[in-house]
């Protein structure tokens, strides 16, 4: 029989185990597909290069490099400044007390929950349709936490109520507001020709424009959903955590809503 007490190992040093590999598959599928990923390659390329200088007893190349170690860390913060934020996003997400009350609704009322919220949702996929109907583009963010520094500086303030309409006047080509993001918060239209970050992400579709770049972008460094409507083919995508799921049918569309617009 073997004997593993050499090993020494306890209960909590498998849950210290299991959390930092958690921690780092987060952090991966963070920077899976974005710049950042090759980034970090090149890191440990330079760190790889440094230990084996540092062998060989190079002098001039051990001292240039040492420079880049000892500001490892402070680098790292500067570089991976937006992934850190994603990273937070998502645990504060995940102990966030609105997930708490979606929880609650899913298992205690769900149908109930649903079937109030399909009269808030509704004007928005009646708009969608016409928007697809007609190859329209558009881009609706549903921010569950309104952030006015970030929305309201890049954007006109609205602050009206749903409507299908509204929706559709907003995002014609003639509208002086088409240009950008319509963000939806609060049971409300908040503001409208909104600039958003672009996504670092580089294993897009080459279909995709600047504005499937933003829905995806907002996602990723913001607690919020992103509907995009195409212009060139009408095709609807759903954006969510920096991934999208492309050519959604009014069903899904709906269903995705219903779990998300809380």
């Amino acid at each position: 029989m073997s004997d593993f007490s050499i090993f020494n190992i306890k209960p909590l040093d498998v849950v210290d185990i299991i959390l930092v590999a958690f921690i780092f598959y987060q952090l991966y599928v963070l920077i899976k597909g974005t710049i950042a990923a090759n980034i970090v390659i090149g890191m440990v390329v330079v760190y790889i290069l440094y230990w084996v200088v540092l062998e060989l007893h190079m002098k001039l190349l051990t001292a240039i490099l040492s420079r880049f170690v000892e500001v490892g860390l402070i680098a790292i913060i500067v570089v991976f400044q937006q992934e850190i934020r994603r990273f937070l996003l998502l645990v504060g997400k995940n102990a966030s007390l609105q997930r708490n009350k979606a929880w609650w609704q899913y298992f205690f009322g769900k149908a109930e929950a649903e079937k109030n919220n399909y009269a808030r949702i509704k004007p928005i996929i009646d708009a969608c349709k016409n928007l697809k109907q007609t190859r329209t583009g558009a881009l609706i963010v549903f921010a569950k936490y309104y952030d006015e520094q970030f929305y309201q500086n890049s954007g006109e303030v609205i602050d009206a109520k749903i409507s299908k309409r509204l929706l559709e006047s907003i995002f014609q080509k003639t509208s002086p507001l088409h240009d950008g993001a319509v963000v939806i918060s609060e049971n409300k239209i908040k503001s409208a020709s909104c600039i958003l970050p672009l996504t670092d992400k580089t294993d897009l579709p080459p279909q995709f424009g600047l504005r499937h770049r933003a829905g995806i972008g907002v996602t990723e460094s913001n607690e919020a959903t992103a509907v995009i409507v195409s212009e060139e083919t009408g095709e609807i995508s759903y954006a969510k955590q920096g991934r999208v799921k492309m050519n959604i049918s009014f069903a899904e569309l709906e269903k995705l809503l219903n779990k998300d617009f809380l």
